[in-house]
């Protein structure tokens, strides 16, 4: 099945970390919202969204480019690292992807290194994260995709 996952990593590339892992256990098409401009996901069997938790939700600009981009009855999944707590995670791009009729197949997160505000002054949050843990569980998710 043709997988990908068009995603946002700004900060501490925690979020790209995880995906490489995700991509050395399945083949996955990585789409970079910085880079890609325009894309055409009709092609692909199932798509995920990816972010660090910015604010308790993912990236505004992935919710956008969802948006803008998610085919209607598009299989969906979710991927996101965060500092502390996932927020309300991926509950926006949940609720597109009702809106457009595509099922979810999952979500995945894990920590991720933060230094976002005053979290700095103290040399972050979730230092050493996402580990060979949180790799290796992203790892499992992927592949428990790849069966259904």
């Amino acid at each position: 099945m043709k997988t990908a996952i068009c995603y946002l990593s700004v900060h501490h590339g925690n979020t790209l970390q995880l995906l490489q892992a995700m991509a050395q256990a399945e083949s996955i098409d990585l789409i970079d919202l910085r880079t890609r401009q325009t894309v055409d996901l009709t092609g692909y069997d199932r798509v995920g969204f990816a972010s660090g938790i910015y604010g308790f939700a993912m990236h505004q600009a992935v919710l956008d480019f969802a948006r803008q981009y998610l085919p209607a009855g598009k299989p969906v999944f979710f991927v996101y690292t965060y500092g502390l707590t996932k927020g309300t995670g991926a509950s926006e791009l949940k609720k597109l992807a009702a809106e457009r009729g595509c099922p979810v197949l999952g979500e995945f997160g894990c920590r991720g290194y933060d230094t976002f505000g005053p979290f700095r002054l103290v040399g972050g949050l979730s230092k050493g994260h996402p580990d060979q843990q949180d790799l290796e569980q992203g790892q499992a998710f992927i592949r428990r995709l790849a069966e259904t």
